[in-house]
């Protein structure tokens, strides 16, 4: 990467900008940029929040929604095995702008896996922001080469963090228009994610969405982060996640520029103990067992937003915040399990409701005509194990005891049979 970027291998993501006259000088000439972010904000947000309860659900393809980040250039041979392990048919994957003489071999992992629905989030340098005549030929040479097996490219990422190397959005704008004008004049059938602003800094994703750049997204991609909240369901400023959501749909609703598609193209929360490994400071790190629930809890509660199309859990391998530890071996985490058992399950569910009372979840769906319910509390309970349930924990173990403990982990109720007419479904607790 061009100085002052550096990239740091063990967390995968840029290192901190230390110089910080070159941040502030870069902001200031970037200040009309930023205004305008401001001020569009302060119109759009407070609009859009009173037009959350309109936007309607839409049906969500359960197949496509499970969708799994991988680094193709980490242990290619394991990972090619784990993804067969897990039959997963959506996968994300990272390309970097300034690796292009490793376009050859990005080919060829995506040739090796020709089968599933390939998400290709591009990641920018700071020389690419700059020389858009040289992000217009590698882009061009991307494009040429990949072509529709690739399902959807993601121009652009973490566009509201200055180590990813962009210090406005229309900095980010400029670059994003030069892959738009590609696709408008010479590969119109490509798909472009566009936007992709990280946690929820919403007033960025204004800009990048009512803006007077002749350009559009066939659909909007957002790293939607809760992970320094603690729980998923803990709030921000009031919001939940499923308000966020709810707030980050209604906003690709109202604009203009965009097909109505959502993509969570990147979320995690930071493992104990990973240092240097983990992307954040020890703080938001939690443990394994608790990454695992999170996690789950993440996807029901986005599932059962009905507005997000997919979510890429970033990602299979890497020992701060994946799936899989590598650092001695394979080691796969109980969240490899937990994943397994999730997608397995739900792959090809029917939503039906979300009932919440008093910290209490119970998520529904429908699996081949037969009822499923996920418990979980945030605060420890218990529910008898009837006989017409079969109970399963999150990562796929039958529980047989008669009470069940309910709490953190998710848990899994199968009614086996017609459920007596005096026992309401959703308030056993």
């Amino acid at each position: 990467m061009k100085e002052p970027f550096t990239w740091d291998d063990y967390s995968d993501q840029p290192a901190l900008l230390q110089d910080k006259a070159y941040k502030k000088t870069m902001r200031k000439k970037e200040r009309a940029s930023l205004l305008y972010t401001l001020f569009s904000s302060l119109i759009i947000l407070p609009l859009s929040i009173l037009m959350m309860p309109f936007v309607k659900r839409k049906e969500i393809n359960s197949s496509e929604f499970f969708s799994l980040g991988i680094d193709w250039q980490r242990e290619p041979q394991e990972t090619q095995k784990m993804v067969q392990e897990l039959e997963i048919k959506s996968i994300l994957l990272r390309f970097k702008l300034w690796e292009m003489d490793k376009l050859d071999a990005l080919k060829t992992f995506i040739l090796q896996n020709s089968g599933k629905k390939i998400t290709l989030k591009i990641l920018q340098d700071r020389e690419h922001v700059e020389d858009l005549t040289l992000l217009k030929k590698d882009l061009h040479l991307i494009f040429s080469n990949l072509g529709n097996t690739v399902a959807m490219y993601e121009i652009g990422s973490t566009i509201n963090r200055a180590k990813w190397g962009f210090f406005s959005v229309r900095e980010y704008l400029n670059f994003y228009k030069v892959a738009y004008d590609l696709k408008t004049d010479e590969f119109p059938d490509i798909k472009l994610l566009g936007s992709e602003v990280i946690d929820f800094e919403f007033y960025f994703t204004v800009h990048t969405l009512f803006n007077f750049c002749k350009c559009k997204y066939d659909g909007v991609a957002a790293l939607l982060y809760v992970d320094r909240r603690g729980a998923p369901e803990n709030t921000q400023l009031g919001f939940t996640l499923t308000d966020k959501i709810a707030l980050l749909s209604t906003l690709v609703w109202l604009s203009p520029k965009t097909k109505q598609e959502l993509h969570v193209t990147e979320v995690n929360w930071p493992i104990s103990h990973t240092v240097p490994y983990a992307p954040t400071s020890e703080h938001e790190c939690v443990s394994e067992d608790l990454y695992a629930d999170f996690m789950l809890r993440y996807y029901l509660l986005a599932f059962a937003s009905q507005q997000i199309d997919s979510i890429s859990w970033h990602q299979l391998i890497a020992p701060g915040y994946g799936l899989v530890d590598n650092r001695e071996g394979i080691k796969k985490r109980e969240a490899f399990h937990t994943y397994k058992y999730m997608y397995k399950t739900l792959k090809n569910a029917q939503f039906l409701r979300l009932d919440i009372k008093r910290g209490y979840y119970i998520f529904q769906v429908l699996i081949e005509e037969q009822l499923l319910q996920i418990h979980w509390s945030l605060k420890e309970t218990t529910l008898n194990n009837e006989d017409f349930f079969a109970v399963y924990s999150k990562t796929g173990e039958r529980l047989t005891q008669d009470i069940i403990d309910i709490g953190s982990s998710p848990v899994y109720v199968f009614i086996t049979k017609e459920v007596p007419k005096h026992i309401n479904a959703s308030e056993r607790i």
